[in-house]
C-alpha cells in the first residue's frame, strides 16, 4: 500500500474520530454520549495510534505525521485526562470517602501506629531512667533549645506577648505546614523502597519525639509542653501515622504484588495510598492552624480549662470522624 491509497482508505476514520473528539470535548455533549459512541471512540483511537506508527515507520511526510499526532494527542487527553476537580467532590471525599478508605486499610494504620509509638516509649523510658542516655540520641544544642522554649521564663513571656496576633499566627501556620507535611511526606513517599524508608522515618521520628518528651518531663517542663501540644497533636500525630500507613501500603504492594505483577499491584494500591496521604495532608493543614492560633494563645494559657476542653474535643472529633464518618454510604468492606 502506498501513501495515496493509505490516506484514501483511512481518511473516513480520521474524520469520524475528529468529529467524536468535538463531542468528547464538550461537557454538554459528553454527558449524553452513548455506550456505543464511547466504544467507537476507543476503537478509532487505537486505529489512529496504529496509523501514526505506520506513517512514522514508512516516512510518509511530516505534514501527515503531524496531523495524526495531533489527533492522537487530543484523543489521549479526552480518554485519559481526569476531569477538573470539583469542590463538592473533594468535600464528599473528605466527609465520607477518606474515613471509609481509612477503615478499609486499618491494619496498616495499626502497624504504623506501633512503629510510631513503641520506639518513642522505649527511648523515653531510657531517658527517664538515666538522663545521660539523651546525649546518645539527640544533640545537646537541640535539647537546650527545647528546654528554653518550654521554660517558665519563656512561657511567661509568651503569655504576655502582644505580638502573637493574626500576622504572627499566619506566618507560623506556613512554617508548621511545611514542617509537618515534610515529615509526613517522607513517611509516605519512602514506602517506594519496599516499605523500608517508611519504617525508618516512623521509628526515627518516634525516637525523637519520645526523647524530647521524656527530657522535658525530667527537666520539669511537662505542664508547659503538654499544654502546648495537646490540642494540635490530635490532628498532627494521627495524620503522620496515616501517612505512614499509606507508605506501608506502597511497600506491601511491592513486597507482595500478587499474581498480576509488581507494577499492576503498585498502580492499584498506590492510588489508595495517595488518597490516604491526601486526607492526611488536609489533617495537617488543620493541625497547623490549631498550632499557630490555638496552642500558643496567651488568653487560653490563662484559662487552661478552656484549652484542655478544646483539646479533648479535637481528639474526640478525630476519633469519631475516622471511626464513624461515611458509614452506610456505599462503602466497601471495612476491616
Amino acid at each position: 500500500m502506498n501513501r495515496t491509497s493509505f490516506i484514501r482508505e483511512r481518511r473516513p476514520d480520521w474524520k469520524n474520530f475528529d468529529s467524536l473528539l468535538s463531542e468528547f470535548g464538550s461537557k454538554k455533549k459528553r454527558s449524553s454520549l452513548t455506550g456505543d459512541k464511547v466504544s467507537e471512540f476507543s476503537r478509532l483511537f487505537r486505529a489512529v495510534c496504529y496509523d501514526l506508527a505506520t506513517v512514522r515507520s514508512r516516512d510518509w511526510g511530516r505534514d501527515l505525521e503531524e496531523y495524526l499526532n495531533d489527533l492522537v494527542a487530543r484523543g489521549h487527553n479526552s480518554l485519559y485526562a481526569s476531569p477538573p476537580g470539583r469542590p463538592r467532590a473533594m468535600l464528599r471525599f473528605l466527609l465520607t470517602g477518606f474515613p471509609q478508605l481509612f477503615r478499609q486499610n486499618l491494619r496498616y494504620f495499626w502497624i504504623s501506629l506501633v512503629l510510631f509509638v513503641l520506639p518513642g516509649v522505649i527511648a523515653g523510658l531510657l531517658v527517664g531512667i538515666d538522663e545521660n542516655y539523651v546525649s546518645y540520641i539527640l544533640p545537646r544544642d537541640m535539647l537546650n533549645q527545647m528546654e528554653l522554649m518550654y521554660s517558665e521564663e519563656t512561657w511567661g513571656a509568651r503569655n504576655s506577648d502582644s505580638n502573637l496576633g493574626t500576622g504572627h499566627g499566619a506566618s507560623m501556620t506556613g512554617f508548621y505546614i511545611m514542617n509537618n507535611v515534610g515529615i509526613s511526606f517522607r513517611c509516605f513517599a519512602t514506602g517506594i523502597f519496599f516499605g523500608i524508608g517508611t519504617i525508618f522515618f516512623l521509628v526515627y521520628n518516634s525516637i525523637v519525639l519520645g526523647t524530647i518528651t521524656s527530657y522535658l518531663i525530667v527537666k520539669g517542663h511537662s505542664d508547659n509542653f503538654f499544654n502546648f501540644v495537646f490540642a494540635h497533636g490530635s490532628f498532627e500525630l494521627t495524620a503522620i501515622v496515616i501517612a505512614g500507613a499509606a507508605g506501608l501500603i506502597i511497600g506491601h504492594s511491592l513486597v507482595r504484588p500478587g499474581p498480576y505483577g509488581m507494577m499492576a499491584s503498585l498502580k492499584e494500591r498506590g492510588f489508595v495510598a495517595i488518597q490516604l496521604a491526601s486526607g492526611a495532608a488536609v489533617m495537617l493543614f488543620i493541625a497547623a492552624f490549631i498550632e499557630a492560633f490555638w496552642s500558643p494563645s496567651p488568653f487560653l494559657n490563662q484559662y487552661l480549662f478552656l484549652k484542655h476542653a478544646g483539646g479533648a474535643t479535637f481528639w474526640l472529633a478525630v476519633v469519631f470522624y475516622l471511626s464513624f464518618a461515611g458509614r452506610g454510604q456505599g462503602a466497601g468492606s471495612e476491616t
